[in-house]
């Protein structure tokens, strides 16, 4: 499945906005898998990602062969670490963490990554990472030790998404974090959308469907959502 980037330029083109469930491999057992796939199934969801700030465990290559096998959806890893590598996906979100200076996830992990990547069959998605002020913090905020933008400073966030974009990332991914207390900005999202060009991925602190449609309405083309499934995978029946 080597068309992934294609797919989704061609929903932006066509306004149809896509889904993805973030499976965290820490949290999520091989026995949940099976049961948890029926509910995404039973979801509007149109991807799953697969990853997570600080799993290091074995399961991850049977976990994504069991989604897969049991969902028929697109697989891309969301990965917070080399190690999170695995041939049985389909894509990987190769993420710069560009609000941050940490030279780790600027571009150290990505040098560390190549080898596997190279052995691989995953389409390589280069994919601009922004932080930005959940409330609280994040996983993301502990393991980079970098410091997310604030929600109001939609310059910031701009200017930091733009350059993502000049430096030829293919999207620009804002992220308020794993359970978050609040999602990003509307104001935000919608003077992001408006001036890039690629695709904007939104995700973190979003709890209900109605967030979801003012997240898509503000100019997100993927909205991502994590800890509201994991903490109740009706919720999309609600």
């Amino acid at each position: 499945m080597q068309n992934l980037y294609s797919n989704i330029l061609q929903a932006k083109k066509d306004n149809r906005k896509l889904l993805a469930i973030l499976i965290d491999p820490e949290k999520v057992s091989i026995e949940q898998v099976v049961v948890l796939s029926e509910k995404i199934k039973a979801s509007p969801a149109t991807h799953i990602f697969v990853g997570g700030s600080t799993f290091s465990g074995t399961h991850l290559d049977e976990l994504i062969a069991t989604l897969k096998r049991e969902t028929q959806l697109p697989i891309l890893i969301f990965p917070g670490h080399p190690s999170q590598i695995s041939n049985e996906a389909d894509g990987i979100l190769f993420l710069s963490l560009l609000s941050g200076r940490n030279p780790e996830y600027l571009i150290e992990h990505h040098i560390n990554s190549v080898e596997a990547l190279e052995k691989s069959n995953l389409e390589i998605i280069p994919t601009g990472y922004l932080l930005i002020d959940g409330g609280k913090e994040t996983a993301v905020q502990r393991v980079s030790q970098t410091q997310p933008i604030e929600n109001n400073n939609i310059e910031l966030a701009y200017k930091t998404a733009k350059a993502g974009e000049f430096l030829g990332k293919k999207l620009i991914y804002l992220e308020a974090g794993s359970g978050a207390d609040q999602h990003v900005s509307l104001e935000m999202i919608r003077f992001v959308s408006q001036n890039i060009q690629i695709p904007l991925i939104v995700g973190g602190g979003i709890r209900s469907m109605k967030t979801i449609q003012e997240v898509y309405e503000a100019g997100a083309d993927l909205v991502v959502i994590g800890t509201a499934f994991e903490n109740d995978s009706n919720f999309f029946s609600l």
